[in-house]
């Protein structure tokens, strides 16, 4: 879950953005600064603490114009770290999206923040931060039981290239064969996003690090992975390729 940081130095947009990130259950906590200043030694304090200590910080929601320093300016300050948070950019302006967007910004909120166009500034943010920054997992829930011939035994989620949906159940498929499973493929989705899994389409949930290519072929799109080629459907073909080039870029 994200950890957030939103900077406003008008304090009734500021409350209000606060109030519609902590309803979000993908934020574990959400802190707001006044001014750039304050900003910037909280992310200080965050990174000196580490990424899994009290003080850490995912993702700044980044008002633009501000008395003193800008969002922009603080973006600027906080590039050259080598592990910076995310930025999302709050503003009621329109022109500075391409500056945003050269900053890596993950996205470009517009004010009157809208609770539906928050909500996808976080799923994007919580995509971005599976792939390039997971957070921390379960260890105790990082292994799946399998039955192979009357015995069950226990893989690792970090062995499984792809699960394939049949019916109520999903097949998984490792360099060492496959393992039938009774559990739908929509509640294995769920449960390892954090090990960067994405679903490519309604059969198919990948393990995004171990997609070897990106195939383009007569309109459509597909990934191989080892010798399995495997397609991607249109509805997942933007995201899917989003977060390939976030993954090549990290």
């Amino acid at each position: 879950m994200l950890r957030v940081l939103a900077v406003d130095d008008e304090e009734p947009a500021l409350a209000e953005l606060l109030y519609l990130l902590r309803a979000d259950p993908r934020v574990r906590s959400a802190e707001g600064a006044t001014d750039a200043t304050d900003a910037l030694r909280r992310i200080g304090r965050a990174l000196d603490a580490g990424p899994d200590g009290g003080d850490a910080i995912d993702v700044l929601f980044l008002d633009i114009q501000m008395a003193g320093l800008t969002g922009l300016d603080v973006a600027r300050l906080i590039a050259g770290f080598a592990r910076p948070p995310l930025i999302v950019f709050v503003t009621a302006h329109e022109d500075f999206a391409v500056q945003a967007f050269d900053l890596k910004a993950v996205d470009y909120v517009l004010k009157p923040v809208r609770r539906e166009r928050l909500a996808e500034a976080v799923r994007r943010v919580a995509e971005q931060a599976a792939v390039a920054r997971p957070p921390a997992i379960d260890r105790s829930a990082d292994r799946i039981p399998v039955e192979l011939g009357g015995i069950t035994r226990l893989v690792n989620i970090a062995d499984i290239a792809y699960a394939e949906a049949q019916g109520d159940y999903a097949r998984l498929h490792t360099a060492d064969g496959s393992h039938l499973v009774r559990i739908p493929l929509s509640t294995l989705e769920e449960r390892w996003q954090p090990h960067g899994f994405v679903r490519i389409h309604r059969r198919h949930l990948v393990a995004l690090h171990r997609i070897d290519e990106l195939r383009l072929d007569g309109g459509g799109m597909s990934v191989r992975i080892g010798d399995a080629v495997l397609a991607v459907s249109r509805r997942h073909a933007s995201r899917v390729r989003e977060l390939l080039m976030r993954q090549a870029g990290s």
